[in-house]
């Protein structure tokens, strides 16, 4: 078979893969993916005093939102001699993570190192996943543009980890970009940034995001209207 022919096949049996995982069945996960992170953000300070989302740097390499149960790995920080064999738990974790799961990356002290890169994102593709957030850099970014794949980064960096970094545990507890990730937690994310909302407060969080955002939304139209932003803060308490 021709190469180009193949490769083709390939990618979009890939796409329809990734597509899948982009409609859970889960409503918790569909609730969450339609409603604004500022909104899930706001809800989880709100409800239990906590800030929930990202540093201020965890970007988007494109427009995208998502919503997804958290695959955590973390990488320490080692220099060494063992080339791959000593990161081969973090591809690992891509190959065992279930449809729909969110790569969550902790690279210890690892801003100007990339912890993922084309290969990567094409394996999290092909496999289901719905996006990755690394709490390091990536690279191959033009490439990563080209399928398609969400992911957030606190910066972009040609370096590799290999032989700079040691695979210490996948699905444990880990702190990324300021934020406590446990596995299942519930990654959401939108061009505003990244939250994580633990499971089992999944449905008070999205009901509250949900009035949130609909105070929010009607707000607009009686801003439009009235030009006074002071009056509609008085008449429904947002802001």
């Amino acid at each position: 078979m021709n190469r180009k022919v193949y490769a083709a096949i390939l990618a979009v049996l890939g796409l329809t893969v990734w597509a899948m995982a982009q409609t859970p069945a889960d409503p918790l996960l569909e609730g969450l993916r339609n409603v604004e992170v500022a909104s899930v953000a706001d809800a989880m300070e709100l409800l239990y005093g906590r800030k929930a989302y990202m540093s201020h740097d965890m970007r988007p390499l494109a427009k995208t939102r998502f919503a997804g149960p958290a695959v955590t790995v973390l990488m320490k920080k080692e220099e060494h001699a063992e080339g791959s064999k000593a990161s081969q738990g973090m591809l690992d974790a891509i190959d065992a993570a279930p449809l729909g799961s969110v790569y969550v990356m902790v690279l210890e002290n690892g801003l100007d190192y990339a912890g993922m890169g084309a290969l990567m994102a094409t394996a999290m593709k092909v496999r289901g996943l719905t996006a990755a957030v690394i709490d390091g850099s990536v690279r191959d970014t033009p490439q990563i543009g080209r399928i398609q794949f969400p992911v957030f980064s606190r910066g972009v960096a040609p370096s590799t980890t290999i032989n700079h970094f040691r695979f210490a545990g996948a699905n444990i507890a880990v702190t990324c970009a300021g934020v406590r990730v446990n596995p299942g937690d519930i990654v959401v994310a939108d061009e505003d940034g990244v939250v994580v909302v633990p499971r089992a407060h999944a449905a008070e969080v999205l009901k509250k995001a949900e009035e949130l955002d609909n105070t929010e939304h009607t707000m607009l139209p009686f801003i439009e209207k009235f030009k006074s932003i002071k009056e509609a803060v008085a008449k429904f308490g947002r802001i």
